[in-house]
Parts: structure tokens; C-alpha cells; sequence
């Protein structure tokens, strides 16, 4: 018996394929940790905005030490993932006449 291929199955292209995991958790890894250094560089910027007296700086960088986890978080949960720019055809199965 012959298997139908069902519409709602799609087809596995190799272009499309992810990388090696722990290539993916590495630059999740390092696009989280670079969201965190500059959380905590709007931390230490803020201190010292707010021990110079520029009292409109030191808001702006407490809202981006609060803000930045979050982003961070998102970030290194997105995973890498390869799309091609083009998608396959449907093809219907004909039956041919007989000669």
C-alpha cells in the first residue's frame, strides 16, 4: 500500500535546518550577557549622574537598568532559526490517460 502524503505535512529542506545547538547557546549566552553589562552600566551611570546633579540623566538610566532584564530575557530565549525567501509549490498527483 502506498502512503497519501497529507497536505497539512510539510516537507524538511536542509536550507532550513538549524545550526549546532551549542552554537545557539552560546550566542544566547553572550547577547545576554552583553544586555546585562549594559544594564549594569546604566546602573553605575545613573549613580554617578545623580552624584554630579544631573537630575534629568539619572532617570532615563534607572529606567533602562529596569527595562534592560527583560529585553535580555527575551533575547536569549530567541533561538537562531535559518528561512529560505521562497516557499515549495503544492503539487496535486494526476493521473495520466493510458495509450
Amino acid at each position: 500500500m502506498a502512503k497519501s502524503r497529507t497536505p497539512a505535512a510539510e516537507p524538511i529542506r536542509i536550507t532550513t535546518v538549524g545550526g549546532n545547538r551549542s552554537d545557539d547557546i552560546a550566542t544566547r549566552q553572550k547577547r545576554y550577557l552583553l544586555s546585562m553589562s549594559l544594564r549594569s552600566l546604566c546602573f553605575v551611570g545613573a549613580v554617578i549622574a545623580g552624584l554630579a546633579g544631573i537630575g534629568w540623566l539619572w532617570p532615563i538610566l534607572i529606567a533602562g537598568a529596569i527595562i534592560l532584564p527583560y529585553f535580555a530575557v527575551v533575547l536569549a530565549n530567541v533561538s537562531t532559526q535559518r528561512t529560505d525567501s521562497f516557499e515549495l509549490r503544492r503539487t496535486i498527483d494526476h493521473r495520466e490517460l493510458g495509450g
